[in-house]
């Protein structure tokens, strides 16, 4: 487990023993769950949807000024939300961020309130004591939709200034965190994996371009010290090989050449409650959240 793990309390940076330090994360974590398990699809939810945008606003804003990214979809606006933290450098930052619309009929408890939970204790434990790099925080919008129309796509899009990129340190995606099985054969995989992971669907998932080998090596360490299993995929070829590893916000920062990862509990390879009304707060498993969450913060500190 993390001894000592340095985590926000009460905006404070205490640190405390990790069993006291885990059971609040935990509530905290089931509190933001429970905000933002509903159903909130852009188009056909739009109080549920208007609803988890302000919440997550409001959270965001303890910690600082929440800035805006506004896009529009067939005459229709949007919002990703964004805050910037500093770090005890000035090196390009690293951007973290969790999508907070769903599909239409679900309360979309693991895909993707999981994600944005994670996002807003990250922001409060980075506010607090600061990572060595500066951290940007974003809940995008309009991820349940085309790669095109998508918040993360018009983000990246944003970044290009003069034919010049903005540089990131490092881009995380965090894409359905909360759905572990202990069950043998629980885990499927794309045609050629399952030879080389686990039957059990009881790990999470660190999935990144070639670029981010280190990376992947160094996170996945700070998770299972953590007390959560992980296991780490390179794509080669911006995921084209395994198409099914683009399937979030980080395929577009994979296309722009970002050094870019996505954290899964896997999604539909493992989840049967994916896309479905069952996605629901009941179905999470909040143990493991909340050792991922702690893995997260440990690793992304010390980058």
């Amino acid at each position: 487990m993390c001894l000592h793990l340095t985590v926000g309390l009460e905006g404070v940076g205490c640190r405390v023993q990790d069993s006291t330090v885990l059971e609040i994360l935990k509530e905290r974590l089931y509190e933001h769950l429970r905000q933002v398990a509903r159903d909130r699809d852009p188009y056909l939810a739009t109080a549920g949807h208007f609803f988890v945008r302000e919440y997550i606003r409001a959270q965001l804003a303890q910690w600082g000024t929440v800035e805006t990214h506004a896009f529009h979809v067939q005459g229709t606006e949007f919002q990703n939300l964004i805050l910037n933290l500093p770090g005890r450098s000035s090196k390009p930052p690293i951007l973290i961020g969790a999508h907070y619309d769903a599909v239409p009929g679900s309360a979309g408890a693991d895909d993707n309130a999981t994600g944005v939970a994670v996002l807003l204790e990250l922001a409060r434990c980075f506010a607090s004591t600061p990572a060595r790099h500066p951290v940007r925080l974003v809940a995008f919008d309009l991820e349940e939709t085309s790669y095109d129309r998508a918040g993360s796509t018009h983000y990246a899009n944003s970044l290009r200034q003069d034919l010049q990129q903005e540089p990131l340190r490092l881009m995380l995606s965090l894409e359905m965190l909360g759905y572990c099985d202990q069950t043998p054969g629980s885990q499927r995989y794309p045609t050629g994996l399952q030879r080389f992971y686990p039957k059990q669907g009881n790990f999470i998932a660190l999935i990144g371009n070639l670029k981010t080998i280190p990376d992947l090596v160094r996170l996945s360490h700070y998770l299972r010290s953590c007390g959560a299993p992980c296991e780490w995929l390179p794509a080669g070829n911006r995921g084209l090989i395994v198409p099914e590893t683009r399937r979030s916000d980080h395929a577009v920062f994979w296309d722009q050449g970002y050094r870019a990862l996505m954290v899964t509990d896997t999604s539909f390879l493992r989840n049967p409650h994916y896309h479905k009304p069952s996605d629901r707060l009941e179905t999470l498993d909040l143990n493991f959240l909340t050792t991922v969450c702690c893995g997260l913060a440990q690793g992304l500190r010390r980058l």
